[in-house]
């Protein structure tokens, strides 16, 4: 893999831009917003309410803000398609509207927990119903008010936290949220970008209701998480080297990053700068000799969404890498611990999955065809694989690539992947 690029934006950054544009006082314009599918489900939500948003246009985003209690009822309920980020942040943001609103999505993300949010968002005051078994739809009955707590997380989870802090405008008193590991902090430096005020202390955040939102500018980095695809396959791919511009690295997201050093990666960060609260770099990889380690236990939440890909770099690795603590990958967009182990075992990777992460010791890679389970990291991670593979890899159920990362097929094969996409019936 050679040449420069920049991948598309960041898409939780982009969800935010839009919950906080939508709900603050005059007009936010946006640069760099993620064009797929879950950032899209993100701003038809917040059209159905009301709010008039133009675009996206390249990129190009302008919400006229309705302000905080501007939001009016949907007409139908609200389909979030495949994100799950969409559905529990505004089950916080929307708990305290007043509104009675449903929110639903397919099939994946309906079978995904809610009560992690649905359980604190009672406790605040909130009515919102699930099905009996804890997941969408979820059904957002009008209360009178919300009143803030002090939830210490069970688990680290920015989503949980999120929605939390959102439904916490909206209460009277304090909403504090103290997490076990740090997890990005995109929508506490965000807030304070529309000038709401947050309070961070010794691993708890906290705001106060009654505020309100300033709108303001936004320039969305190009997203790590989409990054790693190229990061790992530069490393693994001989001869490689390659620039990939603007990329977030914010601290609490940079995880990906510090495994891959572990690990032997040869990355350098190049011209660190601050793009709107969030920190930016220009990031070369070359190609590189890897070998397995133990992933740290604190990098595990700074690095959840890359270990698919990550999972990749360590079948390409000399020798055992060991991954604990990570049981939050069994309820993403699929369980990915058991999808990427039974896809790497196809491929004929020493492979054995645990209740709470993964055992892969290295070697070659052969050919074969593997199930992404629609998941579109799964499907990412698998495309790269391709680079050391033996022989032709087929990855079947990729359509929900776009939900993350439209244009992927093209972009990797500019820089050297050679890939193809084929129509699913």
């Amino acid at each position: 893999m050679t040449g420069s690029l920049r991948v598309p934006g960041d898409k939780s950054i982009s969800h935010r831009s839009i919950m906080l544009g939508a709900l603050a006082e005059g007009t936010t314009r946006i640069s760099g917003f993620l064009e797929g599918e879950d950032s899209l489900a993100t701003l038809r939500a917040f059209q159905a309410m009301g709010v008039d948003i133009q675009g996206p246009d390249r990129g190009r985003v302008t919400i006229n803000g309705v302000g905080m209690h501007g939001l009016e009822a949907p007409d139908k309920p609200l389909d979030l398609g495949n994100s799950g980020t969409s559905m529990r942040l505004l089950a916080g943001l929307l708990a305290g509207q007043g509104l009675p609103i449903t929110l639903v999505g397919d099939d994946s993300l309906s079978s995904r927990p809610m009560r992690r949010v649905t359980d604190p968002l009672r406790q605040m005051g909130a009515r919102v119903e699930t099905s009996a078994s804890g997941t969408a739809p979820l059904m957002i009955h009008p209360v009178q008010r919300l009143s803030g707590i002090d939830y210490r997380l069970p688990v680290a989870s920015a989503q949980i936290k999120s929605c939390l802090l959102l439904a916490g405008l909206y209460a009277e008193g304090v909403t504090r949220v103290t997490e076990p590991a740090p997890t990005r902090d995109h929508t506490e430096r965000m807030l304070k970008g529309f000038g709401y005020p947050v309070e961070q202390v010794a691993g708890s955040a906290s705001v106060r209701g009654g505020g309100v939102l300033k709108a303001c500018d936004i320039d969305v980095p190009a997203d790590i998480s989409s990054a790693a695809f190229f990061l790992v396959g530069a490393s693994i791919a001989r001869g490689s080297e390659l620039l990939l511009k603007h990329v977030g690295i914010n601290p609490t997201r940079d995880g990906v990053i510090t495994i891959l050093r572990l690990m032997g990666a040869d990355i350098e960060v190049l011209d660190p700068r601050d793009v709107g609260g969030e920190p930016v770099a220009d990031l070369r990889v070359r190609s590189s000799a890897l070998r397995g380690i133990r992933i740290p236990v604190d990098q595990v939440p700074l690095a959840i969404d890359e270990f698919p890909a990550l999972f990749v770099a360590a079948a390409c690795a000399e020798g055992e890498t060991v991954l604990t603590g990570a049981e939050e990958l069994r309820v993403k967009e699929s369980d990915r611990i058991q999808v990427m182990a039974e896809g790497l075992a196809r491929l004929g990777v020493d492979v054995t999955p645990t209740p709470d992460g993964i055992v892969i010791r290295g070697g070659s890679i052969s050919g074969g065809r593997v199930e992404s389970h629609g998941d579109h990291r799964i499907a990412m991670s698998f495309a790269v694989a391709g680079l050391r593979a033996d022989g032709g890899i087929e990855i079947d159920h990729c359509n929900n690539v776009n939900t993350s990362f439209p244009g992927f097929v093209e972009l990797a094969s500019g820089c050297g992947l050679g890939i193809s996409a084929h129509k699913e019936d």
